[in-house]
């Protein structure tokens, strides 16, 4: 044999040995989404269930938002009517001045303090 054909046989080899960690490595990780997936499939089951439970309330809610929706104008139309009349509209009064104190003008007595005295 051939140098050749030696090294073909060993890269051969080396290539399969290769591939197949490569696919034991993928085998273990889609084992492992097997499982949490059937995990899940068990909890939508579980929602499934309560699910069912809960169905003909559901049905009796929409029931009920379909009537009060149908009412909605009537209602809207009632409440147009009630504040036309009550609508709040403040007097255009003009604006108020300041208060003034109720002694008048107040002496400073600062200037006394400097040794001012303006009289």
């Amino acid at each position: 044999m051939t140098t050749l054909v030696v090294l073909s046989v060993i890269l051969i080899g080396v290539f399969i040995a290769g591939l197949a960690g490569y696919l034991f490595i993928v085998g273990g990780q889609l084992t492992r989404i097997a499982t949490l997936l059937e995990e899940c499939a068990e909890i939508v089951w579980k929602i499934n269930r309560d699910a069912e439970v809960i169905e003909p309330g559901v049905e009796r809610i929409n029931n009920t938002g379909g009537v009060i929706a149908g009412a909605l104008p009537l209602l809207y139309g009632m409440a147009e009517g009630i504040v036309v009349g009550a609508t709040y509209e403040p007097d255009p009064d003009p604006q108020p001045e300041p208060a003034k104190p109720a002694m008048g003008t107040r002496r400073s007595r600062l200037h006394e303090a400097v040794g001012y005295h303006p009289t």
